[in-house]
């Protein structure tokens, strides 16, 4: 990937971030202008690629921008549990699913409700928000539950045990980690028709290397302005959380991405960022070791050394 970015008389090894800018600068220069299914028009490239050392707790969080990591971890337990609902995001304050369940509701009732007051509902009615505030079968749902099927007589099925496809991982790196089969799999193709969005961050691989967990992530379709800053801190904890779980020291991360797009809309974030400069590295420590991967809380996190510059913010397409 080109760093033209970096500037020539750096004496030290470049920063990681450098990546992400020249892939945003890359973007919005070179990139191909498409109408996208959100109606909102991109500029995206096909194919691209990030890498990060998590070694010592490092985490790869944007300093050019402020990311709000807290909602990252909880949005990522949330996966964990393999909840579809939003209210227990709602009940954290975490606003990042919000916008899909709400143009449900509008689109099927009819009914010109604000943003905020619908999520007011879904906080304050239990039954308003099992109705309205599901988002259908993904990421969780897929990763902690994937649904079989199984025989029931006569040429009839009948729904089968879930598969825990992380708890498989966590058995599969303990017992028999030079498996090339660590994988975590979102894309469930029978299913994607109930999904509110399919899943983008849909592939985690896992591979050991002297003692060290590495993460490859192949994403299909990404909002390198909006979401790809979660995405990788999602990937990163992931790891993190995995090597503890297996007795192995955090290796590389890999991200890969298909179709890899900025929002027009996104101009003067995009322009705004691009101006400034990355500085300093997050670290992560875990507090506690549980009994099992599920088990973590959201107190077990502590970020040290993350000091961004100024928020900067854009809409979200839906």
């Amino acid at each position: 990937m080109a760093t033209a970015a970096i500037p020539a008389d750096s004496l030290q090894a470049p920063h990681w971030e450098w990546q992400y800018l020249d892939l945003m600068r890359r973007i919005w220069e070179h990139g191909d202008k498409r109408i996208d299914r959100t109606g909102v028009g991109t500029r995206a490239v096909f194919g691209a690629q990030i890498r990060f050392d998590l070694a010592g707790g490092a985490m790869p969080l944007i300093t050019t921008k402020r990311v709000y990591w807290k909602t990252a971890v909880r949005e990522f337990l949330w996966f964990l549990t393999g909840e579809t609902n939003i209210r227990p995001l709602v009940l954290q304050g975490v606003k990042i699913w919000n916008e899909w369940p709400h143009a449900n509701y509008v689109k099927a009732t009819g009914e010109a409700i604000a943003l905020d007051d619908f999520v007011a509902r879904i906080a304050e009615d239990a039954a308003f928000a099992a109705r309205w505030g599901d988002l259908g079968p993904v990421y969780g749902k897929q990763w902690v539950d994937w649904p079989t099927y199984e025989p029931a007589g006569e040429g009839l099925f009948r729904a089968g045990p879930g598969i825990n496809q992380v708890a498989q991982v966590v058995h599969s790196l303990r017992t028999n980690p030079g498996s090339r089969r660590h994988i975590v799999e979102g894309w469930n193709v029978a299913e994607l028709d109930q999904m509110a969005l399919p899943p983008c961050h849909k592939t985690y691989q896992f591979g050991v290397t002297d003692g060290r967990l590495n993460c490859l992530l192949y994403q299909r379709s990404c909002d390198v302005a909006l979401g790809l800053p979660f995405n990788l801190i999602g990937a990163a904890l992931f790891t993190h959380m995995l090597a503890q779980q297996c007795d192995l020291a955090p290796g590389e991360l890999v991200w890969m991405g298909g179709d890899t797009h900025l929002y027009l809309n996104h101009a003067d974030l995009v322009e705004a960022q691009l101006a400034r400069t990355p500085q300093g590295s997050a670290r992560l420590e875990l507090q506690r070791r549980p009994g099992s991967i599920c088990e973590y809380r959201f107190e077990d996190f502590v970020m040290h050394d993350y000091a961004p510059q100024a928020p900067l913010s854009a809409p979200v397409a839906v």
